[in-house]
């Protein structure tokens, strides 16, 4: 098994080290949010229904999950089936089933036990979605004020999607109503994809725990003049290009937080 420190590890880490810091502990739980999880099984899936080995620790039963396969492997000791699902998709599929979530358990130092009710609250979090609101931008400016967390965690989630959008630009703008904010300029985004960067951004601004904070979100074409604007007075975000056409790996059944696969 590799030593290499992991996302989950680190932000796990700085949680233990500040106990007290509300943020440490919002920001592991956007990487465990984020994370390609390995969920151990009784058996193997059937469809879209899988059976995850139930095991009872302190006062609730667990499902156990590892953040590497050699994790998992050097858990169980032997081949073991199992199904590799976001960590969201896996709290929307516990939600109110009173079942916890074992960490990385005995394999790894960021090993914890996350209670029901912690998995609930991140289920419910995560369903939280931006209003719609439409104003016209009159001005960009350079983003000023920002918490650095905030920057680090819009870096952080917009790493993560792969092929949605050519770049982004963080700007400090002025609308037509005279009301002033900071807006995130999507530049080149593929339509479909506007709800889902909508709301990665809404939630680096949830885990981030920037207090009353509000971000805009804007869509633009290439070729549209305010992209030039953003570019010159943005700082800008390289989005992660789309696999080519051979590099193609399908997503796996259960990978959409909004179906996730059934417990049985």
């Amino acid at each position: 098994m590799s030593d290499t420190a992991t996302p989950l590890d680190i932000s796990h880490a700085a949680m233990e080290a500040n106990p007290a810091d509300d943020a440490a502990r919002l920001r592991f739980y956007e990487r465990l949010a984020d994370a390609e999880l390995f969920l151990l099984l009784s058996k193997e899936a059937e469809d879209d229904r899988i059976a995850p080995e139930m095991f009872d620790l302190s006062d609730h039963s667990f499902v156990l999950v590892f953040d590497t396969e050699e994790r998992l492997s050097a858990f169980v000791g032997k081949a073991a089936p199992y199904a590799a699902l976001s960590g969201r998709v896996i709290a929307s599929m516990l939600d109110g089933q009173g079942i916890g979530l074992g960490v990385n358990l005995e394999v790894a130092p960021s090993s914890i036990l996350i209670p029901p009710e912690a998995v609930s609250w991140l289920a419910e979090t995560l369903t939280h979605a931006p209003d719609e609101v439409e104003a016209r931008p009159e001005e960009f400016t350079a983003p000023a004020g920002l918490p650095e967390m905030l920057v680090t965690a819009l870096d952080q989630k917009l790493s993560t999607a792969v092929g949605l959008a050519q770049m982004a630009f963080l700007v400090g703008v002025v609308y037509d109503t005279g009301a002033r904010s900071h807006m995130l300029g999507f530049v080149g985004a593929i339509p479909e994809a506007h709800g889902a960067l909508a709301k990665a951004v809404s939630e680096a601004l949830t885990f981030s725990g920037v207090e009353a904070g509000a971000l805009d979100v804007g869509f633009f074409d290439a070729s549209d003049p305010v992209s030039a604007q953003l570019a010159r007075a943005g700082l800008r975000f390289d989005l992660p290009e789309a696999p080519k056409p051979s590099e193609y790996v399908p997503v796996a059944p259960g990978s959409d937080p909004d179906n996730p696969p059934k417990l049985r």
